[in-house]
């Protein structure tokens, strides 16, 4: 038999005639972070005709979704060294732009972001490709030094996104003025068919179809409070011994916080089962999803735990609220409260009335999630920029 032909690739260009738009993503690292996660979905969904995009990162041991974008045809390059402090990858971010030049630089970290800009002021003005920056995360949960250095230089940006309100709304206000708001999202269809397989994930977990269980994916990071959440959680199998918690995650926290759970009690009633790169097929195992973060941006696995049909119970920072309204998709608390999330969780637990109904509004709310929304007015901004009449005034000056 005749091997089918290969799948035909869209023509490379753009409607008017004009060749595609040369764009180099750049991060701090490829780890199986939710901005990185974010960076692999949109290398899936991007228009392949209209943009040529490859992508760059600092950190060489941060890898585990390198291979997500090679197998997107997606050109991978590692740009920094071991240590950050070695400012050698500014000379490698520029050595890239003038041997293989591109029409915008789009960082996706606030470290890649400044370096970037100090870097195109080296180049000539005619060689200088457009900036762009998406903020994740809250401006208050960065680096001093960071914060230092992203105010002196953001003005040198042609275009600055924010993925929620609340990240704009934590920015200095002269730059939350000119930073516009695009909710990043899921591939909710493909989220749906990963956590399909609930029956089969439970028994390789070796958790009873019956029994209740109450998942989270976050890395052992400090900011995703990982003390509090085993905390919660102890309380929570004290008084229902039944229930069960599956946690996804891997992070410098992890030895620290494996001591804890051991030191808990939590035995195999709370299951950390490190980083799986299947995440949302444990995730579909679970009745509801928990989130203890000291602040956010807009966290990916809880849009995913959306899109499963998942109420939540999480803590009420960043961009949260702007996906799980109180009440009505989960319930909200304050951080650093283990007793609220506790009390959270246990409401919920209790009641399958309201959890059902909770369900059903987080399952309505997780089809609205689509990340082709974002991906596509990205791209839009990377046309506007490379229209001459929409060329801003100022572009390229340091404050």
């Amino acid at each position: 038999m005749t091997a089918p032909p290969p799948p035909s690739r869209p023509p490379l260009g753009r409607a008017d005639g004009r060749p595609p738009i040369r764009v180099l993503w750049l991060i701090k690292g490829l780890g199986p972070g939710g901005a990185e996660r974010l960076l692999t979905l949109s290398a899936r969904l991007r228009d392949r005709g209209r943009f040529v995009v490859r992508a760059g990162y600092l950190l060489p041991h941060k890898v585990a979704l390198v291979s997500e974008l090679e197998a997107e045809d997606m050109p991978v390059a590692c740009l920094g060294g071991p240590f950050l402090a070695d400012l050698r990858w500014l000379w490698s971010i520029r050595r890239s732009l003038v041997e293989d030049p591109v029409d915008v630089v789009h960082a996706h970290s606030p470290l890649a972001a400044v370096g970037v800009r100090l870097v195109v002021r080296t180049l000539p003005p005619s060689r200088r490709p457009k900036v762009v920056t998406t903020e994740h995360s809250l401006w208050g949960g960065h680096e001093r030094t960071t914060r230092w250095m992203d105010s002196l230089t953001w003005r040198v940006d042609d275009a600055h996104l924010a993925v929620s309100e609340a990240v704009r709304a934590s920015l200095p206000a002269a730059l939350a003025r000119r930073t516009e708001v695009i909710p990043h999202g899921v591939d909710v269809d493909q989220v749906r068919v990963d956590g399909s397989a609930r029956a089969e994930t439970r028994a390789e977990l070796g958790i009873a179809p019956e029994a209740l269980v109450v998942g989270t994916v976050a890395n052992f990071r400090p900011v995703k409070a990982y003390p509090d959440l085993l905390a919660a959680a102890h309380q929570v199998v004290e008084e229902l011994p039944e229930v069960r918690f599956v946690m996804v995650g891997q992070g410098p926290q992890e030895a620290e916080m494996r001591d804890l759970h051991r030191r808990l009690g939590l035995g195999d009633r709370v299951l950390l089962l490190g980083y799986r790169p299947d995440a949302v097929r444990y995730m579909g195992a679970c009745d509801v999803f928990c989130l203890a973060s000291l602040h956010e941006g807009l966290p990916v696995a809880l849009m995913e735990a959306l899109a499963l049909g998942l109420p939540a119970v999480a803590t009420d920072v960043g961009g949260i609220r702007e996906v799980v309204q109180p009440g009505r998709e989960g319930i909200l608390v304050a951080p650093g409260r283990p007793d609220a999330l506790a009390a959270g969780l246990l409401t919920l637990l209790r009641d399958p009335q309201q959890r059902g109904a909770m369900a059903a509004a987080a399952a309505e709310k997780g089809r609205s999630l689509s990340m082709v929304h974002a991906v596509r007015r990205t791209e839009a901004v990377y046309e506007e920029l490379m229209s001459p009449r929409d060329a801003a005034p100022g572009a390229h000056e340091l404050a």
